[in-house]
């Protein structure tokens, strides 16, 4: 049976929707495959382990729920795989288990972008998902325009700027902006979930959202916003041998851009999100997962059939421009009257795991778990073949080496 470390949580504003993502992860793992061993990683950064992770209820008293769990960590030591506690006494071993492979399932800072999965790569532990570089790739909505305009995958018009720039350039930067011509969207460049997004019309609102970005990141994005927009959303997994395009979805907003709400609240209902776990199913005698899935939406969207065909094939090209693995969801724009098509963002660890995409498309959420698992012991096999350094040691050949590196 494979020990399975999900990682959740974290320090970062989509805390919570990571949470969410987990739990509805795990209820839909088959017990008698897997030993799942829930991590949580609190607001503070501080890890836990415990049975009671796995209920969403418990997370309302969440001092509570703490005291209930270990108090874990991992070291920096390459080829030890084992969760530690903190504190031990004589009935608990120092060793809480080893962990034959590690699923992150979290969104945004200190976990989607990347800096996990360096960790993951240092000690060698298989890992499900993005590497590091494609971590960092998607989490970066300039970089990613890089990417897709090197790779000739269509974005929309738009200038970048640090925080710093912004507070000792404004009006340069204003005149800038306004080269693209408005209506803006103004974006957190390393944000995802909506949060910090805001449109400007003119001048006045354009100050205020680069205000309202800069508090969140320090690279902030202006670009032009698509007329008679059309949101489109592709989930694709796999890796790059081998990966496949989901049924494309049309996130239904209330306003002119997709807000949090929209995606976690049901579009600000008053009931919020659904907490319910794939396939309506429980864990512990009670629902144990929330689901971005319950947000309105329509899939399969309307499209014209050449045109999600488009639209699942530039999916599949940013996935092997940017060296992609497990599941990732790509997110499109479209203009309704001229049918142009130009991408969003990347987003390498989507909330629900885009779960009902794949259960749309016709693939069981359990299966592809299964599939990007056995890829992630894979490409962990695969790098294990690879040169990591040479057996030659430079001291050893004669001569001196200075203080600064040169030779003597």
């Amino acid at each position: 049976m494979i020990t399975l470390g999900v990682i959740f949580g974290g320090l970062s504003v989509e805390h919570e929707i990571s949470v969410i993502s987990a739990l509805q992860t795990i209820n839909a793992f088959p017990a008698f495959k897997y030993n799942i061993v829930p991590i949580y990683i609190s607001k503070e950064g501080e890890w836990y382990t415990g049975p009671g992770l796995t209920v969403v209820a418990n997370y309302r008293n969440m001092k509570k729920l703490l005291s209930w769990c270990d108090k874990v960590y991992m070291t920096p030591v390459r080829g030890d795989f084992n969760l530690y506690r903190y504190k031990t006494s004589m009935f608990k071993s120092k060793v809480v288990c080893k962990l034959d492979v590690i699923f992150p399932i979290l969104h945004g800072s200190y976990g989607e972008d990347g800096s996990l999965q360096g960790f993951f790569e240092m000690i060698g532990i298989p890992y499900v998902g993005s590497n590091l570089r494609a971590s960092n790739i998607a989490m970066d909505k300039v970089v990613t325009k890089y990417m897709c305009k090197a790779a000739g995958i269509p974005c929309v018009d738009y200038i970048w700027l640090t925080d710093k720039e912004w507070f000792e350039q404004k009006d340069a930067k204003i005149i800038d902006a306004e080269k693209i011509g408005y209506p803006l969207i103004v974006k957190p460049a390393t944000l995802g979930s909506s949060v910090g997004i805001s449109k400007a019309a003119n001048r006045e609102e354009l100050s205020d959202a680069i205000d309202l970005a800069s508090k969140f990141t320090n690279r902030i994005i202006v670009e032009k916003m698509v007329e008679n927009l059309q949101e489109i959303n592709c989930s694709v997994y796999g890796i790059y041998e081998k990966c496949f395009a989901s049924v494309l979805e049309e996130p239904v907003r209330t306003g002119d851009i997709l807000s949090y709400k929209d995606k976690y609240m049901g579009g600000g209902s008053s009931k919020g999100a659904k907490i319910s776990g794939a396939k309506g199913s429980k864990m512990g005698g009670s629902k144990a997962s929330g689901s971005m899935s319950d947000s309105q939406r329509k899939v399969p969207a309307d499209l014209p059939c050449e045109t999600a065909k488009l639209i699942q094939d530039l999916a599949i090209k940013a996935f092997r421009e940017m060296d992609a693995s497990g599941i990732i969801r790509i997110d499109f724009m479209r203009n309704r009257n001229t049918g142009e098509v130009f991408i969003n963002e990347i987003n390498s660890i989507p909330g629900s795991l885009s779960f009902y995409l794949w259960e749309a498309t016709g693939k069981k959420f359990v299966d592809v778990l299964d599939e990007i698992i056995d890829n992630a012991i894979k490409l962990s096999a695969e790098k294990k073949q690879l040169m990591l350094s040479y057996d030659q040691n430079i001291f050893a050949m004669g001569g001196t080496i200075g203080a600064k590196g040169s030779k003597r």
